[in-house]
């Protein structure tokens, strides 16, 4: 069946009146917003469950649900120690940095910095923050489109546009509000729509395949393995890459990314703020490790059904067309042996004298799909169209539009649209925010009334909308962008969080020094993810340290020459 005719009337149904109503319910509910208060910080009357469901929408773009599936698809549960310094990070930003935020009553995170230390180191950590949210803005659009038009044929300059004008249209009508009630509808579309693709898939699977037995079948592909306590660098995901890296990362994120901030600054209460984040860093290790455990089922649905050698709908057109084809369909064909293989060794679930067999199967499984990797890169190399060879992505879109029935491939698609939404909503609304606060009305002299910076945050907000919309649409002209949104971040936290630390807790340190060390710091850190000497996680670690190292050292410098200077005068 053509992957077009699976879209029913009931699935543009569903899908139509989900979007429709989360914009309408956005914009209807914040429509009287008239102070600054209102408009950036939600009026400080949003409750801890809201705040919660909001942080967590705002980190979970489309690319968690179609990625992370994928992910647990062909490497296993190993992904989830990613989080696993997050509850970490939730504990220390509710201890320290929520209370000074409240306290000064800042609306943006950098504000707090020209208190501290002066204007241009403000202005340096807001425009970091501006550059790295301002290309994630467009990549969070482009991302979910980019494999929605491949599989679904549709256009990706319209996909493109639609995505970033719905979410411009509550965004701008009703500012912080509008991001965090929209935001709570979302998610409960969201785990709705993940909690029935699991049963879905679990109701699929043969009669005589308990949950318990496609468990085993799983942990007999490798699949299962949660916890890695090397210390091999080259592996990005271990026990101590999660409670480390991911606990720096997850502080930058959380405590001074103006998209996150934003969320628990519109909090009534200092409690209600920490309540909202305790909430997340609770609920977001296990959804993790829930939408990991779809993909593995995902994974064990595909061992008694027949799957493609690779998921991307655009490579069986492009292999037909190249000289390539007959090497491909032999390739193919010993995909398919070894499928129906597995499928006679797992009908009665995994047995121990199978194990050895099953996995010399798998290995040779995955050596066949390295090699159809490589013919695709070598058509990918002198095509004029891109063609993704790692197919992660388009592994659970795949089952979905080709597994489920009427009514829940809407449902489903509005899931992942409803997350490029939300993540969106909240990166443009920190963005025109921090422009507005920390860089217009900074540096504007004469006075302006409320509704002036109101009217403002939405015109920045429409202009950052834009030039989101615009990004995605030319990012198909550049490589490895769905890969760069997860580092991006890596190669500004470390830095910006290192100033903030140093801002709370090294008082001797000043302007001049933070603001020498930030820059020095940023340009080690780009030397450092360009020679490729460390993972991404760890370059939060490394540029928070090296700034707060650096900015010591240069005020130390400066207060010995001054105490020698003055004993000099003396």
């Amino acid at each position: 069946m053509e992957i077009e005719s699976k879209l029913h009337a009931i699935d543009w149904i569903v899908l139509s009146i989900t979007l429709i109503f989360i914009v309408v319910y956005g914009t209807y509910v914040t429509r009287k917003n008239s102070s600054v208060t209102d408009y950036i910080k939600g009026g400080n009357d949003t409750k801890w469950w809201t705040i919660g469901l909001s942080v967590m929408a705002t980190q979970a773009s489309a690319i968690t649900f179609l990625s992370t599936p994928g992910q647990a698809f062909h490497s296993g549960m190993g992904f989830v120690q990613f989080y696993f310094g997050l509850p970490i990070a939730m504990i220390i930003i509710c201890v320290v940095f929520i209370p000074i935020y409240h306290k000064l009553k800042v609306y943006t995170a950098y504000e707090f910095l020209e208190g501290r230390f002066d204007l241009k180191t403000r202005s340096l950590a807001a425009i970091l923050f501006l550059i790295q949210r301002g290309l994630a803005a467009g990549i969070t659009i482009f991302a979910p489109a980019i494999i929605l038009s491949a599989v679904l044929d549709w256009d990706l300059l319209i996909l493109n546009i639609i995505i970033g004008f719905l979410v411009i249209i509550y965004t701008v009508s009703g500012g912080t509000k509008a991001v965090n009630v929209t935001q709570k509808q979302q998610m409960i579309i969201i785990f709705l729509g993940m909690l029935i693709a699991f049963y879905m898939i679990m109701s699929q699977l043969p009669a005589d395949i308990t949950f318990k037995k496609a468990i085993d079948i799983a942990g007999a592909s490798g699949k299962m393995e949660v916890l890695d306590f090397s210390f091999d660098l080259n592996n990005r995901y271990t026990v101590w890459t999660g409670f480390i890296g991911g606990t720096f990362l997850m502080l930058s994120y959380f405590g001074t990314d103006q998209s996150q901030v934003q969320r628990y600054l519109s909090g009534k209460s200092i409690r209600e703020s920490q309540l909202g984040l305790i909430f997340n860093g609770l609920l977001k290790v296990p959804m993790q490790f829930f939408i990991l455990l779809v993909g593995v089922m995902v994974f064990v649905f595909y061992q008694f059904n027949t799957s493609p050698l690779n998921f991307n709908p655009k490579v069986d057109d492009a292999i037909a067309n190249s000289k390539y084809a007959a090497e491909y369909a032999v390739l193919q064909k010993e995909h398919i042996d070894i499928e129906n293989r597995k499928k006679i060794l797992l009908s009665d679930g995994v047995q121990r004298s199978e194990k050895e067999v099953i996995k010399s199967l798998n290995e040779r499984d995955l050596e066949i799909k390295a090699s159809a990797k490589d013919i695709i890169d070598k058509i990918d190399a002198t095509s004029m169209e891109k063609i993704e060879s790692n197919d992660k992505d388009y592994v659970f879109i795949h089952f979905i539009l080709h597994n489920l029935p009427r009514g829940l491939i809407g449902l489903l698609l509005a899931v992942i649209l409803s997350a490029a939404m939300s993540s969106t909503a909240s990166e443009l609304n920190a963005l025109a925010s921090t422009t507005a606060i920390d860089l217009y009305k900074r540096n504007v002299k004469s006075l302006k009334s409320e509704e002036h910076y109101v009217k403002a945050s939405k015109w920045f907000t429409l202009a950052w909308g834009i030039l989101a919309i615009l990004v995605a649409c030319v990012a198909n002209l550049f490589d490895n962008l769905i890969q760069l949104v997860n580092i991006i971040g890596s190669i500004f936290y470390g830095n910006v969080l290192g100033i903030f630390l140093l801002a709370f807790f090294v008082k001797f340190v000043k302007g001049n020094a933070v603001f020498i060390a930030a820059v020095i710091t940023q340009i080690i850190i780009f030397i450092v993810f360009y020679m490729d000497w460390l993972p991404y996680l760890w370059l939060n670690l490394l540029g928070c340290i090296l700034v707060m190292t650096i900015a010591t050292v240069i005020q130390s410098f400066k207060l010995n020459n001054e105490q020698l200077r003055d004993e000099k005068d003396n």
